[in-house]
């Protein structure tokens, strides 16, 4: 709560911002590297329906399994009437797609320990604007790949 109260963050004032990154701080503890919220509700078009996507970024040193799942499910956050849903990621290598692609385009920071997740939203925003990182649909889904 300290920290979202802190100078620089636009959605301090939402009431849910706190809940939800306090929740990821205590199941992530000090692995915890960002709190990212993307998806219909971020980009405005949710339904009564949505969720709330929220990436949580940990270290390595945390291994992503179904535990962190089960910690969450324990005592779940909601967002206003809206559940919301985690994904637990690491920070990826050199060529990252797939969710960081969806989280690039619509992605709003709540929490980050340091600038990492900032500049890698930044560089995959810069490889999908220079064409590098292409996003297509396979069977209603969307996918990302790394131009040829």
């Amino acid at each position: 709560m300290r920290r979202l109260a802190s100078p620089g963050s636009g959605l301090t004032l939402e009431e849910g911002a706190g809940t939800l990154v306090s929740r990821a701080a205590d199941i992530a503890g000090p692995a915890l590297i960002g709190v990212i919220l993307y998806g219909s509700w971020m980009r405005g078009d949710a339904t009564a329906a949505s969720d709330v996507d929220a990436l949580i970024v940990v270290d390595p040193s945390l291994a992503l399994s179904r535990e962190l799942y089960r910690a969450w499910d324990a005592a779940p956050v909601t967002w206003g009437t809206a559940a919301v849903d985690p994904h637990f990621a690491h920070v990826p290598g050199d060529d990252p797609s797939g969710l960081w692609g969806e989280v690039a385009l619509d992605g709003v920071v709540l929490f980050e320990r340091g600038l990492g997740v900032s500049s890698l939203l930044v560089r995959v925003r810069r490889d999908i604007a220079a064409g590098r990182l292409i996003r297509r649909v396979a069977h209603g889904q969307p996918y990302w790949t790394v131009a040829a």
